[in-house]
């Protein structure tokens, strides 16, 4: 039979053991920080007409001029199908232009038009005033051990999700 208030004790004893363990509690801090950050980001972005997805594009064709989509949406961490929604968006507002590779016409390389890149050197001043301002409450050393910790986070989850996928494509080569 259920327990009501034996599940209940229960939960919150878990729950009291989660917020004790300082990975999680650590975890959950980056997490709301990150959102918080994504939230004041698009409301700021709001005037320029574009929003966090968009400026990642952007950014990304400032420092990649010329990758195709597929590498981006791999640098993105997105699926292609997301830089299919996003991209006719961003060609029809006129920042951006999809041209054939010269080697291989099935590939579309991406660029910003010059009306892009004037939008994009906006946006970046207002991400890089809000990252300045967010972490500013750290010293520069912190700084750099926060960013060494989330890039080997991010090694892991990368390194995780490829064993994982190599995991997946072996079991149906079986079935």
């Amino acid at each position: 039979m259920f327990n009501t208030e034996q599940n209940c004790t229960t939960m919150n004893e878990m729950q009291v053991q989660m917020w004790d363990n300082p990975r999680f509690r650590n975890w959950v801090a980056v997490a709301r920080a990150c959102q918080l950050v994504q939230q004041a980001l698009a409301r700021e972005l709001k005037p320029l007409d574009l929003k966090p997805p968009h400026l990642d594009i952007i950014v990304n064709l400032m420092r990649s001029e010329g990758i195709s989509q597929q590498d981006l949406a791999h640098k993105l961490l997105v699926g292609r199908s997301n830089m299919t929604m996003l991209l006719p968006q961003m060609e029809e507002r006129g920042l951006i232009e999809r041209r054939p590779d010269q080697a291989d016409r099935r590939v579309l390389r991406l660029h910003l038009t010059a009306q892009g890149k004037a939008l994009a050197k906006r946006a970046i001043a207002i991400q890089s005033d809000l990252i300045d301002e967010v972490m500013s409450v750290s010293s520069p050393e912190h700084c750099e051990i926060i960013g060494d910790a989330m890039r080997r986070m991010t090694a892991l989850m990368l390194e995780r999700d490829k064993i994982g996928m190599a995991t997946r494509t072996r079991k149906e080569q079986k079935a």
